[in-house]
């Protein structure tokens, strides 16, 4: 056995990757999720259909050219682990691994056309600084890595907010007013078309804010919606 293997025998022998989400042990050619759990990951496929739910969120409030979400989060379901996983348990690369995944599929069904930059939705400093890490950026990464595009911050939270878990519509529209703010480098964009990213979607109040933010300072500038993640709207 070389040296090589040894090593790899040894390090999963001691520390052996697990499926986030059955926590079985992973084989050869298998990362993060086994494929058993990847077959039966709840797939949108909102991507090919035509004002998707995902879209109608938007829809009078502001001008979205696409939107989209990979997979259904469903609170206590098994595959909830994954979304748990990337932001709360230090595993941002999940994202990033899902997210190209994803993005492939986008790519297949010529969904990028002429974006020019990735947005990962911002964590305000002091969140940040809490966790480490802002999962939405590495989702943003694993999405430009097949778009050929960059990753560009054009919007940042000038205030810091509740979390939006376990509230409704209204309290997450109040608790988001005014958060977000668009970077002087928004205003390169002008008349070009951006995709505006986050880990999940559940009532779009995040995303109405960071959009609306870049529409104000940039009233020109076109912009594409895609989330990891989507609770069911319908």
């Amino acid at each position: 056995m070389m040296q090589g293997n040894i090593i790899k025998y040894v390090a999963d022998m001691l520390f052996p990757r697990l499926c986030v989400v059955c926590g079985r042990a992973l084989n050869d050619g298998e990362k993060h999720v086994c494929l058993e759990c990847m077959d039966e990951l709840p797939l949108t496929g909102y991507h090919l259909v035509d004002f998707n739910p995902v879209e109608q969120l938007f829809a009078g409030k502001v001008p979205v050219e696409h939107a989209t979400g990979y997979f259904f989060y469903e609170r206590g379901s098994r595959h909830a682990a994954i979304l748990h996983s990337i932001k709360y348990h230090n595993n941002p690369h999940l994202g990033e691994w899902l997210a190209g995944r994803f993005a492939a599929e986008l790519e297949t069904a010529g969904w990028f056309g002429d974006v020019e930059a990735v947005v990962p939705v911002p964590l305000h400093r002091s969140k940040m600084a809490a966790r480490g890490y802002n999962q939405s950026e590495y989702v943003a990464r694993g999405l430009a890595s097949v778009a050929g595009c960059r990753v560009e911050r054009l919007v940042k939270a000038i205030k810091k907010h509740e979390t939006q878990t376990h509230k409704g519509q209204y309290e997450r529209q109040l608790n988001i007013s005014g958060v977000f703010k668009a970077t002087r480098r928004a205003g390169d964009f002008a008349g070009k078309h951006i995709l505006l990213v986050d880990d999940v979607v559940t009532t779009g109040a995040t995303l109405l804010s960071c959009a609306e933010a870049l529409r104000q300072a940039v009233p020109d500038i076109r912009i594409s919606i895609a989330t990891l993640a989507v609770t069911r709207l319908q």
